[in-house]
This record gives structure tokens, C-alpha cells and sequence, in this order.
């Protein structure tokens, strides 16, 4: 299971009672920070999340509603006396822009800041370890920006009970199976694994699409996933805003989410223009059935 908890989902600046864009996502005993912006250490701390579990933050691109609440961030973890490294990952210049804060205010971190700048169009793995993959999706916005699609790996197989019975093999082994080990009997005789197991089942995948255009190029990228977040700015009778701003409606992330035949869809990154966010479900689900409304503070299981 993955845990995905809203910190803030609305567009542009913060208000008294809603937050711009910063989600957290719990995926195989990580911690994954995705954008930051203002307001979100106030948002962690009411979800009573701990700072400490946090060694990755995913910056989507460099306007003030992703990422002003960095800074801040940092120099907290700073007052905390953090001593493990943290890993940022977004658009090239992000390094510059923290630093030179850093410096101008005459502060510096007692832990490491790794940066990993990215400035690529196309896709690209930019985190990996034996549970996760994580990896850019291009987007379309008036500056660089990429998504992220969240990729849990399933090393253990699962375990043949009869023909382990069937063999006699002791209840020790079964976690070596479980990782593809062979099993040699009394007797001399191996046993290989596929033998005894089951190939694992799928690992989940989350995809994160930030502040984008419709833009199908997509597609291949998130295709089946079990959850994407699309950004939904505008209804259609704003359409006409979407070449300016390069953004999307509802309606458009829905035929996205159609097309690339994922299992859920969430809306978020509103404009602050509309009376009710239900007006974007309605809205999507014109097109697609599956959709769930972002809110701050709102909670999503993905299984």
C-alpha cells in the first residue's frame, strides 16, 4: 500500500483556508516530500508527520506555488540539528535559488544538501533502490517542469505452499525462496525456484502530474497506472485561459486518465475562482468515473 497525504492543492497563493501544491507520499518505508510550497511545514505539522522521515523532496518546477516553502524547510530541518543528508530533486537553477538564500542570510546547514538537478525532456530514472523506482514525466507549463511517477518494486515471489510440502522443505527456507533462492534436499537434489514460487504481483505506481497543458505525450508513461494526479486549474468555461497559462481543466485531465486507462484519478492545483471544488468532479466525471477531489489534510490509500 501506498499512503498519500494532501498538504495543499490549490493554485497560486496561500489563503486562510487552503494551501498551494505540497503532497507527501508513504511508499515501501520512504518518506517522499513532493513540491514544497509556503505553508508546508505548518500542514506536517498538523498531520503530525515527522520531519526527520523526510531525505527526499521532488520539486516540479520553479514557480513560488511548488517550491517557496524550501527554503524555509531547510533552515528548520537546520534548527533541528539534522544530520542526515537530503536529497532535492528538481529544475536546474533550484541549487542556485537555496544557496544564495542560504548565504544572503548568513546560514548554513549541519547536514548535506545533495542536489539533482535536472533540465532533460525526456524520461529519465532519477532515484532508485531495491523498493523503489522513481522517474520524470515531461510536462508541458510556460517554464521546465516534469511530474513523477512513483514506481514500487516487488522483489519477493510468492510461495508455492503445495510443492514446498511436497518437498518437505523446513519453514526457515521459505524467506530465502521468497528471494529466489534454489533449495538443494538431503538427498542432493535442487530444487529450482520457479518450482516453488509464483511470480510477485505487480508493484503499485503512483504518477504526480504538476502544472501541465493537456498534453498526450503522457500517456505511455502513466499507462494503467493505480493512481494519477492530474492538475485541474479550470472548468471548461475558462478554456479560453489555457493557452495563456498553460494549464488544464477537469474535463481535460479526465480524457487523460480515460486515455492512459489508470485505475483512479485525483484533481487538484484549483483555481480559487470557483464556488465549489465538487464542480470539478462533475466535471471530470463526464469522462472518467473514477475521481477523487484533493483537499488539504485529505488521506489517500492507494492499493
Amino acid at each position: 500500500m501506498m499512503k498519500l497525504t494532501i498538504l495543499g492543492c490549490y493554485a497560486a497563493t496561500p489563503r486562510t483556508l487552503s494551501n498551494p501544491t505540497s503532497q507527501l507520499l508513504e511508499i515501501k518505508n520512504h518518506t517522499f516530500l513532493i513540491d514544497c510550497a509556503e505553508g508546508t511545514q505548518v500542514q506536517l505539522r498538523k498531520q503530525k508527520i515527522k520531519f526527520t522521515k523526510i531525505n527526499h523532496v521532488f520539486i516540479s518546477h520553479l514557480h513560488g506555488d511548488h517550491f517557496y516553502g524550501l527554503i524555509g524547510l531547510i533552515s528548520t530541518f537546520m534548527l533541528f540539528n539534522r544530520v542526515n543528508d537530503l536529497h532535492v530533486y528538481g529544475p536546474k537553477g533550484i541549487k542556485e535559488i537555496i544557496l544564495l538564500q542560504l548565504r544572503a542570510s548568513g546560514s548554513f546547514t549541519g547536514y548535506s544538501l545533495c542536489f539533482h538537478e535536472l533540465e532533460t525532456t525526456q524520461s529519465q530514472i532519477i532515484f532508485e533502490d531495491e523498493h523503489v523506482e522513481v522517474h520524470t514525466i515531461p510536462l508541458k507549463h510556460r517554464v521546465y517542469t516534469n511530474g513523477f511517477l512513483f514506481v514500487e518494486k516487488n522483489n519477493e515471489r510468492r510461495l508455492n505452499l503445495d510443492a514446498i510440502q511436497n518437498h518437505n522443505i523446513d519453514k526457515v527456507y521459505y524467506n530465502k525462496i521468497k528471494y529466489g533462492g534454489t533449495i538443494t534436499l538431503d538427498n542432493g537434489t535442487v530444487i529450482p525456484n520457479r518450482e516453488l514460487t509464483f511470480d510477485p504481483p505487480k508493484g503499485l505506481r503512483y504518477a504526480y502530474c504538476s502544472d501541465t497543458m493537456y498534453e498526450e505525450s503522457i500517456i505511455p508513461l502513466i499507462q494503467e497506472v493505480d493512481c494519477l494526479y492530474h492538475e485541474s486549474t479550470f472548468l471548461e468555461s475558462e478554456a479560453h485561459l489555457l493557452e495563456r497559462t498553460m494549464h488544464a481543466t477537469a474535463k481535460q485531465a479526465a480524457t487523460i486518465a480515460s486515455k492512459a486507462q489508470v485505475k483512479q484519478l485525483v484533481l487538484g492545483h484549483y483555481s480559487t475562482r470557483y464556488p465549489s471544488i465538487e464542480l470539478f468532479k462533475q466535471e471530470a466525471q463526464t469522462v472518467f468515473e473514477e475521481v477523487i477531489l484533493a483537499d488539504d489534510g485529505k488521506i489517500i490509500e492507494i492499493n
